[in-house]
């Protein structure tokens, strides 16, 4: 008897795991019940009981409760070897015409969805916001509430070098999804030169914007890796000078506009110490929620989790499983 509940309990997990993953594609994927057929390898009517398990059990809602197994599996590890509050891997939606895009809809996702969870659970009022294009597809999937209590405030500089607005600024959307208040801070995400930001510290406007962010409950911050189509390089936020000095040496990510090495250690370029907005260290013990999506971004993430200064996480299966790896071997630069 004991056997066959082992052997139950086993099949409903399976089970369980595949339903889940079957709901992600459908709901978040966009996925047809064949084309969830084809990539779990079950047969259609096998795809359509897994969605329909999925609803008995309760875990399509506004977002899907729960995660896959093996994302399971790796949330827990990276969560205990890093010592975070949290850690949330989304689920790989499978190879599809715009693999890039399915990472940015997965983590999108589940980043909303922890957003709404701590909202509703917490006192947080002030919440920090940093910029990419993860964070832009928190937003995509932010459902519609009255929240007019919150306040969304930007931890980094709103503007490129040109003064263009950035298209990928998200307190504006916030604000319009929640009826909240939203403040920016009105400078380049990294200044010209030391004197440009010297200047520019010495507004009112901008040092009211930055007293404001100091006092933010939570951060919610994107991680950037040093890959060729790396934002702050698409904008002009960095010259090609300076790419190529922060590649020399051995740049492999930004975090608030500080650029890290591997160990997560800053290095020795004139670009750090020409950020606008808060530092890694005026965030250290509050709450910091780092989202990032892509394999390429692996080591950019890693690096940003060896600051110390990230207290949970929400990333993808494709970045997830190299960062176990990695963490697992130590690639020699500690943590």
């Amino acid at each position: 008897m004991q056997r066959l509940q082992a052997g139950t309990r086993k099949t409903n997990q399976i089970d369980l795991s595949l339903a889940t993953r079957a709901v992600w594609l459908s709901y978040i994927g966009g996925c047809t019940q064949s084309e969830i057929a084809r990539r779990l390898k079950v047969s259609p009517a096998k795809a359509h009981r897994l969605i329909a398990l999925a609803h008995d059990l309760g875990l399509v809602r506004v977002f899907i409760e729960g995660e896959p197994e093996e994302c399971l599996a790796l949330e827990e590890k990276i969560a205990t070897r890093f010592g975070l509050k949290s850690c949330t891997v989304a689920p790989d939606l499978g190879p599809g015409t715009d693999q890039e895009q399915s990472e940015f809809l997965a983590v999108g996702a589940a980043a909303a969805r922890y957003l709404v969870d701590h909202l509703a659970s917490s006192k947080a009022h002030l919440v920090g916001i940093g910029k990419g294009r993860t964070l832009s597809a928190m937003v995509d999937h932010l459902p519609v509430m009255d929240r007019r209590d919150l306040k969304f405030i930007s931890v980094s500089g709103s503007l490129t070098r040109s003064l263009a607005a950035n298209p990928f600024d998200v307190v504006h959307r916030l604000v319009e999804r929640t009826g909240g208040e939203g403040y920016f801070l009105p400078v380049p995400y990294i200044a010209a030169d030391a004197a440009e930001k010297e200047v520019l510290l010495t507004q009112r406007s901008v040092q009211d914007m930055l007293a404001l962010a100091r006092q933010a409950e939570i951060y919610l911050v994107g991680i950037g890796a040093m890959t060729p189509d790396a934002h702050v390089r698409q904008v002009g936020m960095v010259s090609d000078a300076e790419w190529k000095d922060l590649c020399r040496l051995n740049a492999v990510g930004d975090l608030m506009g500080c650029f890290l090495d591997a160990s997560g250690r800053a290095v020795d370029s004139t670009v750090n110490h020409h950020a606008l907005g808060l530092g890694i260290e005026e965030m250290r013990g509050r709450r910091v929620v780092a989202v990032a999506a892509g394999g390429a971004k692996a080591k950019a993430i890693l690096a940003a989790l060896r600051t110390g200064v990230i207290t949970d996480l929400i990333i993808d299966e494709q970045a997830a499983r190299p960062i176990s790896e990695m963490s697992a071997e130590g690639d020699g630069t500690g943590a």
